[in-house]
C-alpha cells in the first residue's frame, strides 16, 4: 500500500486512496489558524506547552515514532518525505501493548480532540489517571482515524536501549507523527506511519543530532516552546547527563503510573507489604472477573499472562508482549487499573485480590517467563516470586 499523498485539482495535498490523515479529512481545515490547537501551530505541529498536555493511556497496539528520522541504525527508522513534501513515511516501532501518552494538542480527529479537551481541560491536567481521557478509547479500539487501526503516540518503551535527550532546531520541515495513522510492514516489529509535515522550529528527542538529514529525510519531532534542558523521570539505566538533557515537555506525572516502563512506573508487588488502602473502594470480585474474562486466542487468560511479562519487558521482547497481552484489546480492565492505581503498584492487581489463573494460563505464564530469561530479562517471578506459572 502506498502511503504518500497526491494532489487534487485545487493543488491541495490529498492522501493516497484509502488513507485518511485527518478527521475532518482536510489539510486546509487544520492549517486554518482558526482551527489551530495552540497559538504556535496546528494539531499536526505536535506542540506541547506543559507536561500535562500528555494524557496517559494503557492499551494498544500503538506506534512509537520518537526515534524515527535517519536511515542509519540497526533498524530502519527513516522518515522519507513524499513528493509534495506534505507528509513523511516514517518507519516506527510497533508496540503491541503498554502505557502510552497522547499530546492533547495533537489529536488529528477534531471531534475526539474536542471531546478530550471538554473532559480533560485544555491542558489535559484533569485526566492524570490511565485511560481517563476519551482519546485513549479511540486509540485502543482502533477507530481514531478511518482506514487505520494503529496510531503513533509517545511512550517510554525502548528508552533504555535508545535513550532520550534534546536537540533544538530552527525553522525546518519535520514530521508531526502524534496520532498519525500507521500500517503494518513486512518487517516484524516495525510499522509505517504517514505523518503530516510542519515547517517550524522543533526539538529532536535525542542529544547532539544534526537537524538536517538530507536525502529527503526528516525527523519525527515536536515543538515545546518553553522547553529547556531539565531533569525528567527517565529510565534508571540512563546516565545523569542523559537525564539532565531531556526535554521539559515530556510526560511527567505527579506520581507513578501503574505498568509504565522506566522511571515512571510504579514498583512491582511486594508480598506482605503491597496492599490496597482500606478506603480504595476496589471490588476484588470485579478485578478477578476482568482477569478471567479476557482470553488469548489459545485460551489462556490474557490479564495474567500480560502482567507476568509487561512490567519487565524490554525493547527486544515486543513479540513476547504481543503474545502475552493479545486478547486484552477491547476488554474492560477499569477495576484492574483502579486497584493498581490505589495500591501504587505495577502488574499487581491479581496479587492484591488473590485472583487465581487457570491451569492453561499457568502453563502459558511459565513458558513466557522462561522466554524472557532466554533473552536476558528477569521476569517478575524471579523478582517477587509471583506470576511464576507451572509446567
Amino acid at each position: 500500500m502506498m502511503l504518500g499523498a497526491g494532489c487534487n485539482g485545487s493543488g491541495e495535498s490529498q492522501p493516497a486512496p484509502g488513507i485518511v490523515h485527518f478527521v475532518p479529512n482536510s489539510h486546509a481545515f487544520w492549517s486554518d489558524p482558526s482551527n489551530w490547537t495552540t497559538s504556535f501551530g496546528p494539531a499536526y505541529a505536535d506542540i506541547t506547552l506543559a507536561s500535562s498536555n500528555f494524557v496517559p493511556c494503557r492499551g494498544g497496539p500503538f506506534a512509537l515514532c520518537y526515534y524515527s528520522g535517519p536511515s542509519s541504525g540497526a533498524e530502519d527508522l527513516s522518515c522519507t518525505l513524499t513528493a509534495d513534501g506534505n507528509y513523511a513515511n516514517c518507519q516506527c516501532f510497533d508496540i503491541p501493548y503498554g502505557v502510552y501518552f497522547v499530546d492533547i494538542n495533537a489529536i488529528l480527529n477534531h471531534a475526539v480532540h474536542e471531546e478530550t479537551v471538554a473532559q480533560c481541560g485544555a491542558d489535559g491536567s484533569l485526566c492524570a489517571t490511565l485511560n481517563s481521557a476519551p482519546v485513549c478509547a479511540n486509540v485502543n479500539r482502533g477507530n481514531l482515524i478511518p482506514g487505520s487501526s494503529v496510531y503513533s503516540t509517545f511512550s517510554f518503551d525502548c528508552i533504555q536501549e535508545n535513550g532520550i535527550g534534546q536537540t533544538n532546531c530552527s525553522n525546518a520541515p519535520y514530521a508531526g507523527c502524534m496520532t498519525a495513522p500507521c500500517f503494518k510492514t513486512a518487517q516484524a516489529g516495525i510499522v509505517k506511519c504517514s505523518c503530516p509535515v510542519f515547517n517550524g522550529p522543533y526539538q529532536v528527542g535525542q542529544n547532539d543530532q544534526a537537524c538536517t538529514l538530507g536525502d529527503d529525510l526528516v525527523w519525527s519531532a515536536a515543538y515545546a516552546p518553553a522547553a529547556t534542558p531539565t531533569a525528567t523521570p527517565a529510565a534508571p539505566a540512563l546516565s545523569a547527563d542523559a537525564r539532565d538533557a531531556a526535554p521539559a515537555a515530556v510526560p511527567s506525572p505527579g506520581s507513578c503510573l501503574p505498568d509504565a516502563p522506566g522511571g515512571l512506573g510504579c514498583p512491582l508487588y511486594v508480598p506482605g507489604t503491597t496492599v490496597l488502602p482500606p478506603d480504595s473502594g476496589v471490588d476484588c470480585a470485579k478485578v478477578c472477573q476482568e482477569y478471567h474474562s479476557c482470553p488469548q486466542p489459545k485460551g489462556a487468560q490474557a490479564g495474567f499472562t500480560c502482567d507476568a511479562t509487561l512490567c519487565t519487558d524490554e525493547c527486544n521482547d515486543r513479540d513476547l508482549v504481543s503474545t502475552a497481552c493479545s486478547g486484552l484489546a477491547g476488554c474492560d480492565i477499569s477495576e484492574i487499573v483502579k486497584a493498581e492505581t490505589a495500591a501504587q503498584c505495577s502488574c499487581c492487581a491479581s496479587q492484591l485480590c488473590q485472583c487465581d489463573p487457570s491451569a492453561k494460563t499457568n502453563k502459558a505464564i511459565f513458558a513466557l517467563d522462561q522466554q524472557q530469561r532466554d533473552r536476558g530479562i528477569t521476569p517478575q517471578c524471579d523478582i517477587n516470586g509471583t506470576l511464576c506459572g507451572s509446567q
